[in-house]
């Protein structure tokens, strides 16, 4: 069959266009003038919970690398202190349950027994070991049936190496570091100059040029949200950073380890018009926004519609890939919770385990705006080119 004259032209041109849209990854790192790929803002936010640690032991350099790497908006990790002051990244209290501190005879004459959040807990403690301790231990994978192979081989990061990583992206990412058990660590650190450890926190933030409110020309520039189960260290430094504040809400059983507030006060209506005066959202544990009996979900609360009603963004925890923690709604398949959550119950970010499964969900299945207003102009061009072959 003889091909029309106009046909080839054609064909390039869509193959243009189909080009135009967003890579599944790696992410694009550079603009068009050679600026870093800036943030996303027109989806939910892909939130790497403790970097990638589905894959790579938790709140690690190669974890929040990787977590870069497959499509993350943000690495989101734990702040703690070190016994002389040094804010580090690391999830627990103490370090019994994903270091290597049982190897370490040396360090047997530190276990302790201290009162956490209404807790009494015996073990190895990071306020009673210094930075230069704290870098002798090593990291392992949280839960027995994820990869074991990196267990031993990375140590434990500061707050300031983890803004450094993601700084160092080749496109923006953002941070998302949580002030925490700011009650236990204030019970057990002292600084010098009497400051207090969401002090400190806020003094690293400021000292690497994080500020600005949200979606303002600075936020955008370095993005940042500051989380925290503690209403009064959200409070606290209302009036020292303008950057952007989430309460984190735990199960209906779990009071605030601060105010001893229940799940019920601080999510009712009276409470989230009172919190949106410091904060800009908040972080509720998912199966209290959807409950579940018997590993099925069942009626959605109300609780994302009353938070938007507020003006109050919503970022469930934790999503994670393993059938052992997917309801039976959801088949065993990540991706329809993923679409459940997204475009049933309307989240603004998710926090995951399994950034890449996140990534490829939201590449998979939602629109860039500024692509489609490219792949339009380009088809108006191609409309032109047609026409001139009519003439």
């Amino acid at each position: 069959m003889a091909s029309s004259p106009c046909f080839a032209p054609i064909v390039f041109l869509l193959l243009i266009v189909g080009c135009t849209a967003r890579p599944l990854y790696p992410l694009p790192s550079k603009g068009g003038d050679g600026s870093k790929q800036p943030l996303q803002t027109f989806r939910p936010y892909n939130i790497a919970h403790r970097g990638s640690n589905g894959e790579i032991p938790e709140e690690t350099r190669p974890a929040y690398m990787r977590a870069i790497e497959e499509g993350a908006d943000f690495i989101e990790t734990d702040i703690l202190s070190s016994k002389d002051g040094v804010l580090i990244c690391f999830h627990d209290v103490n370090l019994d349950d994903i270091t290597d501190i049982a190897k370490h005879k040396e360090f047997a004459n530190r276990k302790r027994t201290y009162e956490v959040e209404g807790d009494t807990i015996t073990g190895f403690f990071t306020v009673d070991f210094t930075l230069e301790e704290l870098k002798s231990l090593r990291v392992n994978q949280r839960y027995k049936f994820r990869d074991q192979q990196f267990n031993g081989k990375f140590q434990i990061i500061t707050f300031e190496e983890y803004i450094s990583i993601a700084l160092d992206a080749p496109r923006v990412v953002g941070i998302y570091p949580e002030i925490k058990s700011p009650v236990f660590i204030n019970q057990h650190v002292k600084w010098s100059d009497g400051k207090r450890f969401e002090d400190k926190f806020v003094e690293i933030l400021q000292k690497y040029g994080y500020k600005g409110s949200y979606l303002s020309k600075d936020w955008l520039k370095q993005p940042a949200f500051i989380q925290s189960f503690a209403p009064t260290s959200l409070v606290h430094i209302a009036n020292q950073t303008d950057l952007p504040k989430i309460f984190l809400i735990d199960d209906i059983t779990v009071p605030t380890q601060d105010t001893n507030q229940s799940y019920w006060e601080i999510t009712s209506d009276k409470y989230l018009d009172y919190i949106k005066q410091y904060v800009v959202g908040i972080g509720p544990w998912k199966d209290t926004v959807v409950p579940v009996v018997n590993n099925y979900i069942k009626t959605p609360t109300d609780l994302v519609a009353r938070a938007h009603a507020h003006n109050l963004q919503v970022h469930p925890y934790t999503y994670r890939n393993e059938n052992s923690y997917l309801h039976f709604n959801f088949s065993q398949d990540p991706y329809i919770e993923y679409d459940y959550w997204i475009n049933k119950i309307g989240v603004d970010g998710l926090f995951t385990d399994f950034t890449g499964s996140l990534h490829n969900f939201q590449e998979w299945t939602s629109h860039n705006h500024q692509d489609d207003k490219t792949a339009s102009q380009l088809l108006h061009k191609i409309a032109l080119l047609v026409s001139s072959y009519k003439r």
